[in-house]
């Protein structure tokens, strides 16, 4: 059996033929993929989305797993491995025993467990269309906080499709948070929530994360990650960095990762992957998952991610916008799979195939055939994504739409174009 390394999305779109596809700068060689691997999913699995995918079910992994869950975040109480005592010497030179409670004890005030509470359409068995209510759970790292707010970093796909969003600290409180912006490539978020929201002793209990140099691991020092593994709450694995600049293929989504065989389960993204100093040097994304596979779990580089985290958390704090005060920007679009990009030479994005006449897009004078790439900083990917970030905008409000425009020879240039929303979908 020769399969690949890739996670499954729920695909609404599944069955449109997309008409293109992108110019992509060279790549660094890939890793070939063992034949034995059936699956790459993200740790975020708690949903109520079948099978082992993108988000699984909370009731499938407790029966696999032999587990029943309470729904009590403090369930699961942190653990670490056991060992012989022993002493590693780090990339930074400082020394480490087997016992790292020390370190998860400093560490676990930054990280946070992340509930997201979604609500999708589904067809019943008697072909109507219903609405379904599912809960997905996920980490996030404290990353700053200013007058206002807490910053915390995570996943894209702990955050995506969400219709609220609860953070829970390490006391086990829990808040309502917004997004400030998110990048699907990167399968990076920052959340914010309301300082004004948060208890005084909560505020005692929090700290902002400690970041680390991720350029300056090498291979074999010790690793820690924290995170809401199978949304119980917070519990500490270790291992070491068993490789770095991995590159997995997984459609829509580019990085070159921290290889880890500290565990890495359901739960877990968005959360920290530290090193013996107790400083970030990873945000846990993606497992390996197969009966034959044990110890490969992967986790973004800070170092590589700090750029767009920053980006994302000088985003205005977005709250969705009532339906019927939604802007539109009046145009017809189709997703540009991964296979169009590279067999038309397009740029990754969403596709303009029709321009509604008065529309937003028509009046800001942008042009069917050009392709949509970001939205007010946000990178947009697909259709999915765009209509959600459509959710925060109220019509008549200006955005700044990143587009891609070919010229007579096909070759693609980028534009920043401001379009004004329309009151309906003109």
């Amino acid at each position: 059996m020769d399969n690949n390394y890739y996670y499954e999305m729920p695909d609404n779109n599944s069955n449109q033929e997309s008409p293109i596809h992108q110019n992509r700068k060279p790549e660094r060689p890939k890793h070939p993929t063992p034949g034995w691997v059936k699956a790459i999913i993200f740790g975020v699995i708690f949903g109520m989305v079948g099978g082992i995918t993108f988000q699984g079910t909370s009731i499938l992994i407790s029966k696999v797993a032999g587990y029943q869950s309470s729904g009590n975040s403090s369930a699961d109480a942190a653990t670490t491995k056991t060992a012989e005592s022993t002493t590693l010497t780090t990339s930074s030179g400082s020394t480490v025993s087997s016992d790292i409670s020390a370190i998860a004890e400093n560490a676990m005030p930054s990280v946070v467990s992340i509930t997201n509470m979604s609500v999708q359409q589904v067809r019943d068995f008697f072909g109507g269309i219903r609405e379904s209510e599912s809960e997905s759970a996920g980490s996030g790292i404290i990353i700053q906080q200013n007058d206002t707010e807490l910053l915390i970093v995570t996943n894209n796909h702990v955050v995506e499709g969400s219709d609220t969003l609860t953070v829970s600290f390490v006391d086990e409180e829990s808040v309502d948070a917004q997004i400030k912006g998110t990048n699907a490539e990167k399968d990076l978020a920052v959340i914010a929530v309301k300082k004004s929201d948060v208890k005084e002793e909560t505020m005692d209990a929090i700290k902002v994360a400690t970041i680390g140099d991720s350029t300056k691991l090498k291979v074999g020092e010790p690793a820690i990650a924290i995170g809401n593994a199978l949304g119980y709450g917070q519990s500490v694995t270790t291992g070491i960095v068993s490789a770095m600049g991995r590159t997995l293929e997984l459609d829509g989504f580019e990085s070159e990762l921290i290889q880890t065989d500290a565990a890495i389960n359901p739960g877990n993204s968005g959360g920290a992957l530290l090193n013996a100093n107790g400083e970030v040097v990873g945000i846990n994304t993606v497992k390996a998952s197969d009966v034959t596979v044990e110890g490969m779990g992967y986790a973004i580089p800070i170092s590589d991610a700090s750029e767009e985290i920053a980006n994302l958390m000088n985003q205005e704090t977005k709250e969705k916008v009532a339906e019927s005060e939604r802007g539109y920007l009046g145009v017809s679009i189709v997703d540009i799979s991964q296979e169009n990009a590279e067999l038309y030479n397009m740029p990754k994005g969403v596709f303009i195939s029709e321009v509604q006449s008065g529309g937003g897009v028509d009046k800001a004078g942008i042009k069917k055939g050009s392709i949509i790439t970001g939205l007010n900083g946000t990178s947009i990917s697909s259709m999915e994504v765009l209509q959600e970030q459509l959710q925060y905008y109220r019509a008549g409000e200006t955005v700044t739409l990143k587009i891609q425009v070919a010229d007579k020879d096909g070759q693609y240039s980028e534009q920043e174009v401001e379009v004004t929303l329309s009151s309906n979908r003109k």
